[in-house]
């Protein structure tokens, strides 16, 4: 066992683990936050999107000892002052989730897409010149790493552009 130190949704935690433990188990296991969830364990789904320093990472893909001295957020640390993300309330608007399993995952991911976007990171379909608008497009594209077998792809899409002030379809 090594003992790490992070930070998860603004807490210090000092944790053992073994060198093999992923942080998406660490998280689950060891802290109790439930909110990334073992989807495929294998990186293809991304209901374990948590923000690694404010980028998206796939928690059950990273070794937790990696993330030592690392802010991580989940989503149990997206609210903020009592408040839900602007993300979370445009979820519920524009049924942007049914069973809810990959949520999760998709606000994170959401989260720290809206970031990249508003930074001129461009994607596998920005035009040449870099980011523009926001459009259907370019969500659906970014969004790509975060599945969602009930299919509430419109509902997101439409979470997302409604954040970023574009409005919905």
């Amino acid at each position: 066992m090594t003992e790490i130190r992070i930070r998860v949704n603004g807490v210090a935690e000092a944790l053992d683990v073994e060198p093999w433990v992923s942080l998406l188990d660490a998280l689950r296991d060891r802290l109790g936050l439930t909110g990334p969830k073992k989807g495929c364990d294998q990186g293809a789904c991304g209901a374990c999107t948590v923000l690694a320093d404010g980028v998206r990472i796939n928690a059950c893909l990273a070794l937790a000892m990696q993330y030592a001295d690392t802010e991580i957020t989940t989503i149990e640390g997206i609210a903020k002052d009592g408040n839900t993300h602007p993300l979370q309330d445009a979820f519920v608007r524009h049924d942007g989730f049914q069973c809810g399993y990959c949520t999760s995952g998709q606000i994170c991911s959401a989260v720290a897409m809206l970031r990249e976007h508003a930074a001129g990171v461009p994607s596998a379909v920005t035009e040449p010149g870099g980011p523009g608008e926001l459009d259907e497009t370019e969500i659906r594209e970014r969004m790509s790493g975060n599945l969602c077998r009930c299919g509430a792809y419109n509902g997101i899409v439409d979470a997302i552009k409604d954040v970023a002030g574009q409005g919905a379809s």
